[in-house]
């Protein structure tokens, strides 16, 4: 019999390097393990030994693989921390190449952090700002406090995801930068206007928020932070003014803004309808159709950094006379040339409709430009002041009154049933409750909120951006516009789990608002206009994720008036805190330039949410007496790679599932629910199983302490009932929501808006 000599391990290159040392895997092993006693060790180490010895020659790369292979496989919910012994595999593997790549021994982990900026400033992957504003003096302190361990904070999804997409690479795509030096470099990079004096303290206090994983920053400024390419804000909201000159122009400005990773909401509600007059010839505008095409192609053409399609979401209004077209736009049958498949619609709606659809009753089809031209205002720029009466449905009344006005007169359950259909079978359309967001919006002595943004947490002031005249000046061309409110959200979001069980929420969000408040000033937005109203109101969007996983860990099941009353008491804490914090950075810096007359002001604000405590009352002087440095406030954005990231649930939703595959391009990675256990597993149920009265429950106590708005999505079956649905959407329009995000049916599978993650 012939006894088997030892493998031997071979380089890269198939050149003898050394001979397989089956004690060093096992002592590896045993160290990947040590902090995990109750996983099966001993079968894992012996089938990973059983499975190198077999082969006549293997690479350490091999090796490692295999272990990683072993591990991914007894991931479940029975054992679910085996993603934390696959994420330390896969950290030695960074730790190897990014050593190699930088020239420093592995066993450091974490090389110079100086000559890594230097390194990558050279190369121009980061810009040179880093360079300028911190010597090398502060860059050896910053580097000091850079904690290797907390990567082990990190899940094996979590830290794939991170290292993928968002470390720094060189133009090889060759790793250079880890995890702590990305989050040490965002945490300067935001820094880098504050005053020298102070300026190191508040990197460390952004480091710590960033590097224990109580927080996330958006997904543009996560990988955006400190590189020389690329904006740091995550969404858009445009407004199309009815003219030629400003659809294509709006194009242009779609176009640069999604190149630089930007998603994009446009709303279309100005536009003619089709059949509508141009210039006095009856019957001639072909309506927004041909416009939704162009943007599609626009979204299809030009791609976000090259990593993946444009991302537009459209909204028109429901009395708009093209609505049937528009929610026809993303069905899979039908005519093709009135298909929009690569974007997403939202439509907006008043109360009025909402009750006209309760009451099944009509409602009636206007063409935009026609009011405009016969009754001398324009239908949207009017909302309804109060529940039941106000000055849209007044205007409304005026228009469908009016004998000299056409119109299309359409059952309200009909159109309500073309938007569930649409929903059932695409997703969309997002719903826009426009009464609410105006009553509700801060800023109204400033303009009009007439749509959401891609996922619809975003609602502030928006303005179309007009031409006034062209003329030529020495050879050369000039242009001047009157800029509209042009939105802009920057965001970051809480993550529940770990911050409100480590009780450092009034640590976390003053540094969480500072930072999101100088993203504003390091922006370089490439739509001018943009950057004006991001001056102009100074708006942010604080949010939160993981709030399922925080209802598992402190023991509340999802279906219970204890979620509820939580969910109020939580979101009011995490509303005071943030205000606290804008109004005590406008002491520091100055209130944002449209404060005087907003509701913030006039205290409005404050009235209208019921906060008449001392502690609420103490604060309001304060904002009137100061102000706040930021126009808009909080916004809950959806985040599913940023949650994931962080080892958390997504948003405000329940999870799918306690156990599934996250599957990307090149690879499937299994993830179980964050701290799956026998206390939390129960109470760990899915989105499909759970009566949705109790989600919108949630949300209705929630939204009253959130600025702006919630992604909040409906999870139904397939089979679900015409009627259910619409229950559920009537519940939500009377739980006073602003938005609704994607319906998601168990047969359909939709595709989350990176952009917005935060």
């Amino acid at each position: 019999m012939t006894v088997k000599t030892e493998p031997i391990i071979v380089t890269e290159g198939g050149v003898y390097q050394e001979r397989f040392d089956e004690q060093q895997l096992r002592d590896y092993l045993l160290g990947l393990l040590i902090d995990f006693e109750e996983l099966d060790g001993a079968t894992f180490t012996e089938k990973i030994i059983q499975s190198v010895i077999t082969k006549e020659s293997i690479t350490k790369e091999q090796i490692t693989n295999e272990v990683l292979l072993r591990g991914l496989e007894n991931i479940s919910p029975e054992e679910p921390n085996w993603t934390y012994v696959c994420s330390r595999v896969y950290l030695d593997q960074l730790y190897k190449k990014a050593s190699l790549n930088r020239g420093y021994s592995r066993m450091q982990k974490y090389g110079n952090l100086y000559e890594l900026t230097r390194y990558l400033t050279k190369i121009n992957i980061f810009s040179d700002q880093l360079l300028t504003y911190y010597d090398q003096n502060e860059f050896e302190e910053l580097a000091s406090i850079i904690e290797p361990e907390r990567d082990q904070l990190f899940t094996y999804i979590g830290i794939r995801t991170l290292a993928d997409r968002y470390l720094a690479k060189d133009h090889e795509g060759r790793i250079y930068e880890l995890p702590q030096e990305r989050f040490l470099i965002i945490a300067m990079s935001l820094m880098i206007y504050e005053p020298k004096e102070k300026r190191l303290d508040l990197v460390k206090e952004a480091y710590w928020a960033m590097s224990n994983l109580y927080m996330t920053v958006a997904t543009p400024t996560l990988s955006n932070a400190g590189k020389a390419h690329g904006q740091l804000s995550s969404c858009f909201i445009d407004t199309v003014d009815d003219s030629l000159q400003g659809i294509y122009d709006s194009n242009t400005d779609i176009a640069n803004l999604s190149k630089n990773g930007g998603g994009i909401g446009v709303y279309l509600g100005k536009i003619r309808s089709h059949g509508s007059s141009i210039k006095g010839f009856k019957g001639i505008s072909s309506g927004v159709m041909p416009w939704m095409k162009q943007l599609n192609n626009t979204a299809v053409s030009v791609d976000q950094l090259g990593q993946r399609q444009g991302a537009i979401a459209v909204y028109l209004d429901v009395w708009h006379k093209d609505i049937h077209k528009f929610l026809d736009a993303k069905l899979n049958n039908g005519d093709e040339r009135q298909r929009t498949h690569d974007l997403f619609t939202g439509v907006t709606l008043p109360d009025l409709f909402m009750e006209k659809v309760e009451a099944r009753e009509n409602w009636y089809l206007f063409d935009p430009h026609e009011v405009r031209e016969v009754m001398g205002y324009s239908l949207e720029d009017y909302y309804d002041e109060e529940d039941g009466k106000g000055s849209f449905r007044e205007k409304y009344e005026e228009c469908v009154n009016h004998q000299g006005l056409s119109k299309e007169e359409v059952p309200a359950i009909d159109l309500m049933k073309r938007i569930m259909i649409s929903q059932l079978e695409t997703g969309t359309p997002f719903m826009f409750y426009r009464d609410e967001v105006n009553r509700k919006n801060p800023n109204r002595h400033k303009g009009m909120i007439y749509s959401s943004n891609l996922c619809t947490e975003i609602t502030q002031n928006q303005s179309p951006t007009t031409v006034e005249e062209q003329f030529t000046e020495d050879g050369k061309i000039i242009v001047t516009k009157n800029p509209g409110d042009f939105v802009v959200c920057n965001l970051s979001s809480i993550n529940l789990g770990k911050a409100v069980t480590s009780g450092v929420l009034e640590r976390l969000i003053p540094i969480q608002v500072r930072m999101l408040d100088n993203v504003i000033d390091l922006n370089d937005i490439p739509v001018l206009q943009a950057q004006i109203a991001n001056q102009k109101y100074r708006a942010v969007g604080l949010g939160t994720f993981g709030y399922h996983h925080l209802l598992a860990l402190i023991g509340f099941r999802w279906e219970s008036e204890e979620a509820v009353e939580f969910a109020d008491h939580l979101y009011e804490q995490i509303a005071y805190l943030t205000i606290k914090a804008s109004n005590d950075l406008a002491k520091e810096k100055g209130a944002y330039p449209s404060f005087e007359g907003s509701d913030w002001s006039n205290g409005q604000y404050f009235e209208k949410r019921g906060y008449h405590s001392p502690e609420w009352n103490k604060l309001k002087e304060k904002v009137q007496k100061h102000g706040v440095r930021n126009g808009y406030l909080m916004a809950v954005a959806p985040n599913s790679s940023t949650s994931l990231i962080a080892g958390s649930t997504a948003s405000i939703d329940p999870i799918f599932k306690k156990f599934y595959s996250e599957e990307k391009k090149d690879y499937k990675i299994p993830v179980t629910a964050p701290d799956l256990s026998p206390k939390t597993f129960w109470l760990y149920k899915s989105a499909y199983d759970i009566d949705h009265q109790w989600t919108i429950k949630q949300n209705e106590a929630r939204q009253k302490h959130i600025d702006q708005s919630i992604s909040f999505n409906f999870y139904v079956r397939n089979n679900i009932k015409a009627k259910e649905l619409l229950d559920l959407h009537l519940s939500a329009w009377k739980s006073k929501f602003k938005t609704t995000y994607y319906t998601r049916s168990t047969s359909s599978e939709i595709e989350d808006c990176v952009s917005c993650e935060s």
